[in-house]
């Protein structure tokens, strides 16, 4: 790291993923913030009836499962557990493969692939759970004379400054999706996450994307950004030195359109009780005719209950997008 000037999207490619990147840390992500993998079980239970839902739509007993921004591999880890325990379709095979940039954490089932990149031409399920939201972009910013600038950030320290008017591709982007109008005001410059979640979907042959993040539409755009940093379980200021996890929001309704075809927007309350979760406690009558059954269905509920919950985990954005089949000997760049 040095006292340079750049513009936030190196700053953070850097912070993030480079040799000593935050990403490459041996303790992962598990290790400074909590995603609904880590909450409970039952999320990774849901992505598998998912997973099998998919099958079926195919029509097949051969289906991968793509986990894009694995982390250690916990999603991934628990599909297969939630496959194994409950057997939803026996005689499914399941190709596992789990996408980061982190070297393979030791322990990881072998049937798991580990890759830096999702594979090509498979069918099934590719689910990416808080990965879009750590594709670096630049900001902008009007400046008094109400013109979007490029900001810059030093990254010993995370002071900024405006840089060069926003031009090109990057001003259509804001145009389109996020019009910023009032000095002062600011966004994330979304278009690497549009082309970062088209590519990804179009490794997929057929079968079904997912992309799971705190989310923004269009209609509801922050007037200043939600750009933040992470480090031990606490937000912290977004100093790009290394140090802590760099994250903002998504622009869902922009990934969408850059894929094309059918999508569906919705927020992870709605899309869990959709797969079977819910949050309802088991009758109280229970307790007296089976106690131990009563305890674990209680427990079951109130873990059910915060990746449903209104202002936490039930609030992020579910982006769910088929892509149908593809002509025989299809294979994408």
């Amino acid at each position: 790291m040095t006292y340079d000037w750049c513009r936030w999207r190196e700053a953070s490619e850097t912070a993030l993923y480079g040799e000593a990147g935050f990403y490459r840390r041996p303790e992962g992500p598990a290790g400074h913030f909590r995603t609904s993998v880590h909450a409970s079980p039952l999320f990774a239970g849901a992505v598998a009836r998912l997973l099998v839902r998919t099958a079926r739509e195919l029509g097949t007993e051969s289906v991968a499962l793509v986990d894009m921004g694995a982390g250690r591999g916990e999603l991934v880890t628990g599909v297969l557990a939630a496959l194994r325990d409950a057997d939803p379709a026996p005689g499914l095979t399941v190709r596992a493969c789990a996408v980061e940039i982190a070297d393979r954490p030791p322990g990881l089932d072998p049937d798991v692939e580990w890759c830096s990149e999702p594979p090509r031409g498979v069918r099934g399920l590719l689910f990416a759970n808080e990965w879009l939201d750590n594709v670096p972009t630049e900001i902008a910013e009007v400046d008094p004379d109400g013109v979007p600038r490029y900001v810059l950030v030093r990254a010993a320290d995370g002071a900024e400054r405006l840089g060069d008017p926003v031009t090109g591709e990057d001003a259509r982007w804001l145009s389109r999706w996020w019009p910023l109008t009032r000095p002062g005001e600011r966004a994330e410059i979304g278009r690497p996450r549009d082309e970062a979640w088209a590519s990804a979907v179009s490794s997929l042959a057929a079968g079904t994307a997912v992309a799971v993040d705190y989310a923004h539409v269009r209609a509801a755009r922050p007037p200043f950004g939600t750009l933040t940093g992470f480090r031990g379980g606490r937000e912290v200021p977004p100093v790009p030195d290394g140090g802590c996890d760099l994250t903002s929001h998504v622009a869902l309704d922009s990934c969408a359109a850059a894929v094309g075809g059918e999508a569906e927007l919705t927020d992870q309350r709605t899309a869990l009780r959709e797969l079977g979760v819910s949050g309802e406690r088991p009758p109280l009558v229970q307790a007296s005719t089976d106690p131990a059954g009563y305890v674990r269905a209680l427990a079951s509920a109130g873990e059910a209950a915060e990746l449903t919950a209104r202002g936490g985990l039930g609030d992020f954005g579910w982006l769910r997008q088929r892509v149908p089949e593809r002509e025989e000997g299809y294979c994408p760049a």
